[in-house]
């Protein structure tokens, strides 16, 4: 890696004190300084990256690159080597994130040279990504719904020159992850459906559990974190997350949950499936630039209370119960959740959903969704 910094002359250097590492959170934010749609990560975030401090770090090494021409950022991007996600999915690659760069041949060159003998030096033979820590943090290259803002910080943005640059250098699909929106009035259950859900509430087994406060919640959070890895662990985006990971995803989820909008199914008193859906607080985060200070928490509280937008990013049940009404039940929930004259939702997000899970793709289809965005996983080999 070079250190120059000849007026005219590109580098490629590794994130190595504070002027660095300000660099590195600084440069997305100017890139995206006109968007109305690029969504800001708090800075508390990345001290925890730079820090090492996030329980990710606990199995995953990650250097942080940033491309130069003299004293001009250009690009950056965090590089991942991931020993859980590459033995779940019998692979030796090495994943990337927070990957940004400027329209222009040459830097992508540049960097994606660098990434590819970052991957080499540490023995993995392909690039995957943008994936980071699993269904934690959403992942892709935005292909499609550029005229649209993130959903929170749940999947990113980014300008549509992006996945040019990924083929041009040799990067295929992996695959694609969809993200869905509904007109609440036009989410409509088949008869049918409904039908089995009505069935399984009134045989008493399958039950809904509702929440009225955060310390409900809280407390049979840990209980519906543990299905992550049942029902989501082997997703070609995600891995099993350990249980220091499960803690800080129920930390972090918590925050902009609202109780009365989580479900928790169960099965003779055993949590057997969820529905996770989040008041959609994306301007809030927009405002804050950043910063979470009180006056920002503040401002995120009331959006949190007062918008019309839902954001669906976790819904499951356990094979077993699949059988015995526990799907229907799900969507039937959902249903209820955004549809209900309480709320009043204008519009309504589900993010995240893999292409590979065909069958959950086109029950939400045939519920009325359709697809408003489409981010894309890319490899390559080095």
């Amino acid at each position: 890696m070079s250190d120059s910094r000849d007026a005219d002359r590109m580098s490629v250097d590794r994130v190595a004190n504070a002027a660095d590492r300000r660099a590195f959170v600084d440069f997305p934010r100017r890139l995206y300084r006109d968007s109305a749609c690029w969504v800001p990560f708090f800075d508390g975030e990345y001290r925890e990256y730079f820090s090492g401090r996030h329980p990710f770090f606990a199995h995953a090494h990650v250097e942080f690159l940033i491309v130069r021409r003299g004293d001009d950022v250009l690009a950056r991007t965090m590089m991942i080597d991931n020993a859980r996600y590459n033995e779940e999915h019998g692979t030796r690659c090495a994943n990337f994130y927070f990957t940004d760069f400027v329209d222009d041949d040459e830097v992508t060159g540049e960097l994606f040279d660098a990434m590819a003998r970052w991957a080499h030096n540490r023995g993995l033979g392909e690039l995957r990504g943008p994936l980071f820590s699993g269904g934690t943090y959403g992942g892709g290259v935005l292909i499609d719904g550029f005229d649209l803002p993130a959903a929170m910080t749940m999947m990113p943005y980014n300008a549509p020159y992006y996945a040019r640059h990924y083929e041009r250098a040799g990067f295929a699909k992996r695959f694609d992850l969809n993200s869905l929106g509904a007109n609440p009035d036009r989410f409509v259950l088949p008869e049918r459906v409904e039908r089995l859900a009505d069935q399984a509430r009134r045989r008493g087994r399958l039950q809904v559990l509702e929440f009225r406060t955060k310390r409900d919640l809280r407390l049979i959070a840990p209980r519906v974190a543990a299905m992550y890895n049942t029902t989501l662990g082997d997703h070609g985006e995600n891995y099993p997350l350990t249980d220091a990971e499960l803690q800080r995803l129920i930390k972090d989820l918590l925050l902009i949950a609202r109780p009365d909008l989580e479900k928790v199914i169960t099965y003779d008193g055993n949590v057997a499936g969820f529905v996770l859906t989040f008041p959609d607080a994306t301007r809030a985060i927009q405002r804050a630039k950043g910063r979470l200070g009180p006056a920002q928490f503040i401002d995120l509280l009331r959006e949190i209370r007062g918008t019309d937008r839902l954001i669906l990013n976790g819904m499951g049940i356990l094979p077993q119960y699949q059988r015995l009404g526990g799907n229907a039940l799900v969507y039937s929930e959902l249903a209820r959740t955004v549809r209900s004259p309480r709320y009043r939702f204008s519009e309504v997000e589900m993010v995240q959903i893999n292409e590979e899970t065909e069958l959950m793709l086109s029950d939400m289809y045939r519920l009325g969704a359709h697809r408003i965005k489409l981010h894309r996983v890319f490899e390559r080999s080095v």
